[in-house]
């Protein structure tokens, strides 16, 4: 089926609920990340001196948080991205190929924006990238 066919088979209302619910924990976590982070940061200018091994895991772990609230913020933008693709009649279809995802997929990963086939080629397409670059940085540093 292509992106012109209707969707008629799904109703889109559970899939809204999975978005929406999703959306609202990653945005909680997100909130409850920063003001960790910020309590920890706190707490830490209260210590009167941290020794070289308490400075660098502070920093290595403060790089973790803050990794963690990005990697949330990226998959809330992902949501809302899919929310603005349901709103405008072309959820659940492939932007590559416009193939329609099926709804296991889409249940598994609700903002999923390309079937598995397609998905995976650019995954492989990516790598293979990846290893050119890889290689002429090798030639480079000769």
């Amino acid at each position: 089926m292509t992106k012109n066919a209707p969707r008629a088979q799904e109703p889109t209302a559970p899939l809204m609920r999975i978005l929406a619910e999703r959306k609202r924990e990653i945005l909680e976590a997100i909130q409850d990340k920063f003001r960790d982070v910020r309590a920890e940061a706190e707490w830490k200018e209260t210590r009167e001196e941290l020794g070289t091994g308490g400075i660098f895991e502070a920093s290595t772990q403060q790089d973790i948080e803050f990794a963690l609230i990005q990697m949330k913020a990226e998959t809330f933008d992902q949501i809302n991205h899919a929310l603005s693709r349901l709103d405008e009649g072309v959820y659940g279809y492939c932007l590559e190929c416009g193939e329609e995802i099926p709804e296991r997929r889409l249940r598994a990963l609700p903002f999923a924006i390309r079937c598995k086939d397609c998905e995976e080629a650019l995954e492989v397409a990516q790598e293979r990238v990846r290893d050119r670059l890889l290689m002429v940085g090798s030639h480079v540093e000769r």
